[in-house]
């Protein structure tokens, strides 16, 4: 049991490390993979290594939360943060939250915990919900991995420690550019061509019925 033990610290630690960094989350998950290799993937080891990388992965969280509201006049200068302060604390804001967490590669629970943090949204239900999203994602994520990175190991020669590193990266590289992209513009946008293809439905409606009532 021993082993476990030292494998549950260093899975702690490193969803932790992952997460607190906004944009790497979505990391710790692989290399709660690697461990499990290591000690072998039972019934028991994986159950232990999903809630124990949840539940660092949602503190992490909630370390984020604090910093943003630590430097949240910084912070409101940014149009997306103030997107999601504008919708905290609401119901939808709580199943978006959910939902994020959930998402594999896309650390958008980072945004949100940032927008949340920076305009005083309430903290314990976030971190609940984020608890119960993460038990889920890593259960699910780890089985994935696990049989993803043995497969891609097997037929490339790579080792699952230099894969771990090398998609780690990448994560990061989308978190950044993500974050630097204007939300607002691009749902505004969407929503635009929502109305222009609802206007252009109606006109042709329109249309057919004044032709119909002429041929009356």
């Amino acid at each position: 049991m021993e082993p476990l033990v030292w494998v549950l610290a260093l899975v702690f630690v490193f969803s932790f490390l992952s997460n607190v960094s906004p944009f790497v989350g979505a990391s710790y998950t692989l290399f709660a993979v690697f461990y499990l290799t290591l000690i072998g993937p039972t019934s028991i080891n994986f159950v232990a290594i999903v809630i124990v990388s949840a539940v660092g992965a949602a503190l992490a969280k909630v370390v984020i939360y604090i910093g943003a509201f630590g430097f949240r006049g910084l912070l409101l200068r940014n149009r997306n943060v103030r997107l999601i302060g504008r919708y905290a604390n609401t119901e939808a804001f709580y199943l978006v939250l959910f939902v994020t967490a959930l998402l594999p590669i896309f650390p958008f629970d980072d945004y949100i915990y940032i927008g949340a943090g920076a305009t005083s949204a309430s903290l314990g239900l976030m971190a609940a919900v984020t608890l119960l999203a993460k038990v889920v994602k890593s259960g699910v994520e780890i089985a994935l991995e696990y049989t993803i990175l043995r497969d891609l190991s097997e037929l490339f020669g790579i080792h699952r420690l230099d894969l771990t590193v090398l998609l780690t990266g990448v994560f990061i590289v989308i978190g950044v550019v993500v974050y630097k992209m204007d939300w607002e513009g691009v749902y505004g946008r969407i929503k635009g061509k929502g109305k222009v293809a609802a206007a252009t439905q109606t006109s042709a409606v329109s249309g057919r019925d004044s032709k119909g009532a002429g041929q009356l």
